[in-house]
């Protein structure tokens, strides 16, 4: 059976996910994408959103909808719940697996507990990239054989203009670093500074933009007052998300500085699909997208930060070059086809349908 076949012949399946549209965090745009690419399969999917709707209320609507699977978004934010709900139901758990489940609570003493037995329980866990599968197997191996790696994709649903020069009024000969992240500390949206500052002195037309909403205040904070006597760096927090196109199309450069990523990050392959040149830290997650010299630029100290984004802000053919390798790249490697297939073929793994 073809899998639109299959799709059509699939009772419902419930999707947990911490945050869903219109929160632009990256797990909310990733579950979103998936849970629309499904729909157009074909199969009933039913999404809740864990920070809208209270849990209690959550598990009532999806044992009423006794779906055949569960797939849950986040291991330590919404795999709890998805595991209690699987078991209840004796139905397959999915969980997929984020940058913070990774590398930062399957490590935490709090949280290790937590995460561990959600994947413990889990039929099947997916990882955005084979780093990160293989990061997990070596913290909890008899996990290795549910491993899969789902790819992420790109689509913008909706594409809408962003007036950057009504926020931001900038010369127009301007060269505009754009970092598109949530400010927390995972991010890192402080490092570029001191590194830029040395870069304005040397090309005055170099401007640092930050898009993204404030998701620890600490963080925004500290962000806010390092902004303070920077007058060519500013932060505009959240946009929607279909505006990210206008703006990122508008940008030269688009920057990653995080510490770490669930394999590989939404602001980078959104950036590559775009054609735009990227300069990221040299991580696991960003490796898996960024080809140094070929898709773009990788640092790893301050200093390879400072040279980078100099020698991309001097360098229009480089630029360009960097650009239109990385669009063609995601158009070869990352369709959104792949990605829903791949969640497809999990899923017909654990729900047999007759013909």
């Amino acid at each position: 059976m073809d899998r639109a076949g299959y799709a059509a012949r699939v009772p419902p399946v419930a999707v947990l996910t911490p945050f869903a549209f219109p929160s632009v965090r990256g797990n909310a745009i990733t579950a979103e994408r998936v849970v629309a690419g499904l729909r157009e399969r074909g199969l009933r999917v039913s999404a809740w959103d864990l920070s809208a709707t209270a849990e209690a209320d959550v598990a009532a609507a999806v044992e009423a909808s006794r779906p055949v699977l569960v797939h849950a978004f986040h291991a330590y934010r919404s795999g709890p719940l998805a595991l209690r709900l699987a078991r209840r139901l004796e139905v397959p758990l999915v969980v997929t697996l984020t940058g913070t489940d990774a590398n930062h609570e399957l490590l935490d003493p709090e949280h290790a507990p937590v995460v561990r037995r959600v994947l413990e329980g889990a039929a099947a866990v997916t990882a955005f990239d084979a780093s990160i599968g293989e990061h997990v197997a070596a913290v909890l191996p008899d996990l290795r054989a549910r491993l899969v790696t789902v790819p992420q994709a790109v689509h913008f649903a909706a594409a809408e203009p962003f007036d950057l020069e009504a926020r931001w009024r900038l010369p127009a000969d301007r060269l505009l670093f754009v970092l598109p992240a949530g400010i927390r500390p995972v991010k890192a949206p402080r490092r570029p500074l001191g590194p830029f500052d040395r870069v304005v002195a040397a090309e005055p037309r170099v401007r640092l933009l930050y898009v993204g909403p404030v998701l620890e205040a600490a963080e925004g904070e500290a962000l806010a007052r390092a902004l303070r006597g920077r007058p060519w760096a500013r932060h505009l927090g959240p946009i929607p998300h279909g505006s990210i196109p206008s703006l990122l199309e508008g940008a030269d450069v688009v920057l990653n500085c995080s510490i770490s990523e669930g394999g590989m990050a939404n602001s980078v392959l959104e950036a590559m699909a775009l054609g735009r040149a990227v300069l990221a830290a040299d991580i696991p997650g960003n490796r898996a997208l960024v080809e140094p010299e070929v898709t773009g630029l990788l640092f790893g100290t301050d200093a390879e930060l400072e040279a980078g984004a100099l020698r991309l802000a001097g360098d229009a053919s480089l630029r360009a070059r960097l650009g239109a390798a990385s669009r063609a790249r995601v158009s070869e490697r990352y369709p959104p086809e792949r990605e829903i297939e791949g969640y497809l073929d999990v899923y017909r793994r654990l729900i047999p349908v007759r013909a």
